[in-house]
């Protein structure tokens, strides 16, 4: 792929200058990002979502088609249908790696390990919030947990996230000690870098993940939350400073304010720095409206990427160019995401609007009718405070025939 047609093509045009050669040398993207998915987890912990064993083995095959690399299936301790549904997305055999989640207990891995995964998400808390006011632990506390669990999970061949959790409100000497430990006595396949409450800086980010890759010599992981709407900068910020691995939720579910949503990192690597994800998002956008409809999980109609208005266009500027030049008025072209472009009509609509309505409907006016109708359209939209249905245009249309 050419760099012109990394921002600039038949589905998108996006700014040249993301990849400007000053701007690109400050990126250190790796060359095999995965994209983990914890929508069968972290998604469900959404107050009042419950997925189905049955909907969760959807789901699982669904994020593996559309190409997604690895899939939190669940945490076994939770109930025996958890547990059931892990064992049988497992077993389905899936291109896409699958792990549980699990706390620094051998219990928790030892039922993980007979579930069948490939590896382990091991969770203990760093943050000092944490530690001091919910679980009344000291360090040396979470560091022996730590040992125990990270040792045990590679004892059984399970690949080992270690997922000190609300890092970003850890004690710097804290994790000093944590880490000297890890390396001297149990030392994971990767660690998470978690902000757990959403109240990292991107510069903060930066920092951390090269911290920690000094530190640990070891594959970094990021999981963001969304509380100042910061989630997925600081997702992007931690693959650019080197982090290999991008925790994320169909929809940006979650608790509180959500996960980092899957689809927006997918988007913003692909378009915005042209790394390639692998990751079909017509698929992932299917996904989106199946998890929305089973969850009852809600989304914003101008959610980025899956919002249902995303293409929709109430001003009458430009409108010519909706259905025949759309990168004209959007970045990305909705056919790319199997979307049409839509025409709606009340107060902030013009002459080209009513045009381009009348076309539709192959309906014939004059000039000056097309004038007194958009009059009445626009009064009608503030009126109501809201759109004219299409019905009813057609209808208003035949008063100025």
């Amino acid at each position: 792929m050419s760099i012109q047609s990394k921002w600039k093509n038949e589905n998108w045009w996006t700014s040249p200058y993301n990849f400007e050669e000053d701007v690109k040398k400050k990126h250190k993207f790796s060359n095999n990002i995965k994209i983990h998915d914890a929508t069968l987890r972290d998604g469900e912990q959404t107050p009042g979502v419950v997925f189905s064993k049955e909907e969760k083995i959807k789901i699982a095959k669904m994020l593996s088609e559309a190409g997604v690399h690895r899939i939190e299936a669940g945490m076994p301790a939770v109930s025996e249908d958890d547990k059931q549904a892990i064992m049988e997305i497992k077993k389905l055999g899936l291109k896409a790696e699958i792990f549980s989640f699990v706390r620094a207990k051998d219990e928790d891995i030892l039922m993980s390990k007979e579930c069948g995964v490939d590896g382990v998400i091991i969770e203990v808390p760093i943050g000092r919030p944490k530690l001091e006011l919910q679980f009344k632990w000291d360090v040396e506390k979470v560091i022996s947990s730590s040992i125990q669990s990270i040792n045990k999970a590679k004892e059984l061949g399970l690949y080992t996230v270690f997922f000190p959790y609300d890092t970003t409100r850890a004690d710097k000497d804290d994790l000093f000690k944590l880490f000297h430990a890890l390396k001297e006595e149990a030392l994971p396949d990767a660690i998470g870098l978690v902000d757990t409450m959403g109240c990292a800086t991107p510069d903060t980010v930066e920092y951390l993940v090269k911290h920690f890759s000094d530190s640990l010599g070891i594959p970094v992981e990021i999981h963001t939350h969304n509380d100042f709407g910061m989630a997925l900068a600081n997702t992007i910020k931690a693959l650019s400073s080197g982090a290999q691995v991008a925790h994320c939720c169909i929809n940006g579910m979650g608790e509180r304010t959500g996960n980092c949503s899957l689809e927006e990192i997918v988007v913003s690597l692909e378009m915005l720095y042209g790394v390639e994800t692998g990751i079909d998002i017509k698929k992932i956008i299917e996904i989106s409206k199946y998890v929305e409809e089973v969850s009852g999980f809600k989304l914003a109609q101008n959610k980025p990427v899956v919002g249902i208005a995303n293409f929709t266009r109430e001003s009458g500027i430009g409108v010519d160019c909706l259905f025949n030049d759309p990168l004209a008025m959007f970045a990305t072209n909705p056919a790319y995401y199997g979307k049409e472009a839509s025409l709606v009509l009340g107060k902030k609509s013009g002459l080209t609007s009513i045009n381009v309505k009348l076309a539709q409907h192959n309906i014939s006016m004059s000039e000056d009718g097309k004038k007194q109708l958009l009059k009445e359209i626009k009064q009608m939209g503030i009126d109501r405070k809201a759109l004219i249905p299409d019905d009813e245009f057609v209808q208003l249309a035949k008063k100025y025939k």
